[in-house]
C-alpha cells in the first residue's frame, strides 16, 4: 500500500503568504490616509463654512420700507438721504447710516414710543441697496445693483467676466466711506458690500 500524506492547512502552510498579505494591507492604508492629507483642499469635502459674513449697515441711497404694524399713515418708503438720515413722521430725522436693520428698527420704535405710540411694533426691510462699483480689466465696467451674498468672483461675472489682461491673483477693494484701495486675493473669500469699488488690474506677462 502506497501511504498516503493528509491535507495540510493551507494557512498553517503558508505563514509567509499571510504576513505579505497583512503588510499589503497596511501599505494601502496608508497611501490612502497620506493621499487625503495631500489632496487638493478645494477638491475635499467642506466641514466647517467658516463664520456667517457681517450683516450689511445702511448707508446714503439705500431705500427702505418701514411698517409701523396697526399705523397706515407712518408705513411707506423711505430714503437715507447724503447725511445718513432718514426723515419719518413723528419719529423725526433719524440717524441710520451704520446702523443694521434691527438696529434702526429699535431706533424708530423708541423715538415713536416717546409719547406718540404705545409699544410701537416696527419693522425695517431695504428695498434697494446703494449700488456696487467695477473697474479695470472686466469686460463691461461700471456700476451694478447690489445683492446680498455677493463676492469678487460674482461680481466679476456680473461685469460679463475677465479680460484676458486681468490678473488672476490679486484685485482691489475700495470698501465704501474708504479713503484708498486695498489689494485683496482674488478668490470667492473676499465679499463684496454696496458702495464698494472693485478694481482688476492688469497682470504681467
Amino acid at each position: 500500500m502506497i501511504p498516503t500524506t493528509p491535507p495540510s492547512d493551507s494557512s498553517e502552510a503558508n505563514p509567509s503568504r499571510r504576513s505579505v498579505l497583512a503588510a499589503l494591507a497596511a501599505t494601502a492604508a496608508v497611501l490612502v490616509l497620506a493621499a487625503c492629507d495631500t489632496m487638493d483642499p478645494a477638491l475635499q469635502p467642506v466641514t466647517d463654512a467658516g463664520p456667517p459674513a457681517p450683516e450689511v449697515t445702511l448707508a446714503s441711497g439705500d431705500k427702505l420700507k418701514v411698517t409701523v404694524f396697526g399705523e397706515d399713515s407712518l408705513t411707506g418708503e423711505y430714503t437715507v438721504d447724503v447725511n445718513g438720515n432718514l426723515s419719518m413722521p413723528l419719529a423725526g430725522t433719524v440717524q441710520a447710516a451704520g446702523l443694521t436693520k434691527v438696529e434702526l428698527e429699535r431706533r424708530l420704535a423708541a423715538k415713536l414710543s416717546g409719547g406718540y405710540l404705545k409699544n410701537p411694533r416696527v419693522t425695517v426691510e431695504v428695498t434697494t441697496f446703494r449700488p456696487f462699483y467695477i473697474l479695470g480689466e472686466v469686460e463691461k465696467p461700471g456700476e451694478y445693483p447690489y445683492r446680498p451674498g455677493l463676492n469678487i468672483m460674482s461680481a466679476i461675472a456680473v461685469a460679463g467676466g475677465n479680460t484676458y489682461r486681468a490678473s488672476r491673483s490679486k484685485v482691489y477693494i475700495q470698501r465704501n466711506g474708504a479713503g484708498s484701495f486695498q489689494e485683496v486675493p482674488f478668490g470667492p473669500g473676499i465679499q463684496v458690500y454696496p458702495g464698494d469699488i472693485v478694481k482688476v488690474p492688469e497682470r504681467y506677462f
